[in-house]
This record gives C-alpha cells, structure tokens and sequence, in this order.
C-alpha cells in the first residue's frame, strides 16, 4: 500500500499590531529568528511563519528574519499604488522592501478607521495586482450558531474576493473572539474554516490558498482543531516567544506524520 502523503505545511502568522517599539520589535525578532533556525517544525517545513511588524520596522525586521525562512508583511496596505495619498503605503513599496503579506479587513480597521466591504475588496485587490498575498480577515460580529457563522462568513469571502485571482490566506476571526480570555470553541472554529476550505477547493483561481484562525489564539488550540484549521494567526500570546516555541511543538514534522499514517493505515488485501 502506497504511504500517506505528508500533510500541508501548517502556517502561522503574528501581527504585532502597535504593542512594540522599534527596538522591541528587533529584539523579538532576534528571539523568532533563532526559534526558526532550531525548531525542528520550522526546519523540517512542516511549519511555516510570516510576521507583521509596525511599517518602520519592516525593512531591518526582514534582515532579521528572511535569512531563517520567516516571511513578512505588512499590517496594511493603500487602495492605489502610487500618487498623493499622505500616510498611506502602497503595494509596489512593500513589494521592493521584501514584503510577502499585506493584512487587509482586519475588524479593528473596519471598527476604527470605517473601512467597508468596498474599502477591504480594493485593499485586497492592490495586494494581489502587487503579488503579496492578501491575509483577508473574515468573520461575524456577533456570537452565533457555527452552521450560521459559516454561511455568514463564506458569504463575506465571496462578496470580497468578487472578481478576483489569487493565492489568498483567508484568517478567520470572529470578531467576539478578538482580545476575548479564551478563543471560540474548537467545534466553532472547525465548523467555519471546514466551510470556507470548501469554499476555496471550488474556485481554482484561489488555487494554493489557506485557511488560518485568529481571535485569541494560543498554545494548544492548534492540537484541539486536529488539522480543521490550517493554521493560526496570532496577536497577544506570540508576544512571548516561548509561546511561539509551545504552538510550534504541536507540530510534528513531515517525516513523522508520514510514519505515522503509515503505521496506522490498514493492510493492503491481497
């Protein structure tokens, strides 16, 4: 009998949002690099990572971090590419400076800045047009029933990637779940993102795209959802890098999963 084939690489994302200074963040990054360079998920590919420092530290973070394989992005992105929009940073820039991920739609910019569908599907679209992958925020505001969550939110998927190609990493954050004590239910999250992993599977032009949860995701939270998510997309918890190093111990490599399933899978008939 042919072996299982390994499993996809799990992704794990952080946003520091505004929590750091510029030497706190270089300083942690230091700390992330050197968990890259050792950690046998991260070294075996069975893990991957990406970091969304504040803008002024982008370019010494990617220094940093690019040589031990963690990508990074931007926590933003402008609706245009170039021209007199004052503050705003545009896709070509982030681009040029290394960038692989652009956040867009994230509820707190939806709350605080008025950032609609519109504003979410433009920013979305200037991501991909400038070959970053978008990490497209998606989720109700409001606790609901999973089946009803589900279809609230695959419906918001398709409402802001109308149009649209790519490779895409849809992070599912409910909005209640967002600085919450503890994250939604396993059952919850595995409802969601089973409903928008099918969603993906039927759009092709979406081909290589992944499926993340975010809202007070931390340790442990990945072995609860049994590969249901294909990763975690964190905020707080990951401020303590020992907490990055307990999420990533939760992994196992390419290699062991393939023993495994091996081990496990029934015997041929003859």
């Amino acid at each position: 009998m042919m072996p299982a084939p390994a499993p996809s690489p799990v992704l794990l994302g952080v946003s520091l949002k505004m929590y750091f200074g510029h030497h706190q963040t270089l300083n942690w990054s230091r700390r992330i690099a050197a968990l890259a360079e050792h950690h046998p998920a991260v070294t075996s590919g069975a893990a991957r990572l990406f970091v969304l420092p504040a803008f002024p530290s982008l370019v010494p973070a990617t220094g940093i971090l690019a040589p031990y394989g963690v990508a990074l992005g931007a926590q933003d992105i402008a609706t245009e590419d170039s021209g007199p929009y004052t503050g705003e940073v545009g896709g070509p820039l982030l681009k040029e400076i290394g960038c692989r991920y652009a956040e867009v739609g994230h509820a707190e910019r939806r709350r605080l800045y008025g950032e609609g569908d519109t504003v979410v599907a433009a920013k979305t679209a200037a991501a991909l047009r400038n070959g970053l992958t978008p990490v497209l925020c998606v989720g109700e505001r409001d606790e609901a029933d999973p089946a009803d969550a589900a279809a609230r939110t695959v419906a918001e998927a398709e409402r802001l990637l109308a149009g649209l190609e790519g490779t895409v990493v849809l992070a599912y954050e409910p909005q209640w779940a967002i600085g919450a004590p503890e994250p939604a239910s396993a059952d919850h999250i595995a409802t969601v993102c089973t409903a928008l992993r099918g969603w993906l599977d039927s759009r092709p032009r979406h081909a290589g795209s992944t499926v993340i949860y975010g809202g007070s995701a931390g340790p442990g939270l990945l072995t609860r959802l049994a590969s249901t998510a294909e990763g975690l997309f964190l905020g707080r918890f990951a401020h303590d890098p020992a907490n990055v190093a307990a999420i990533l111990d939760e992994i196992r490599s390419p290699a062991t999963a393939t023993a495994t399933a091996t081990a496990t899978a029934p015997a041929a008939v003859a």
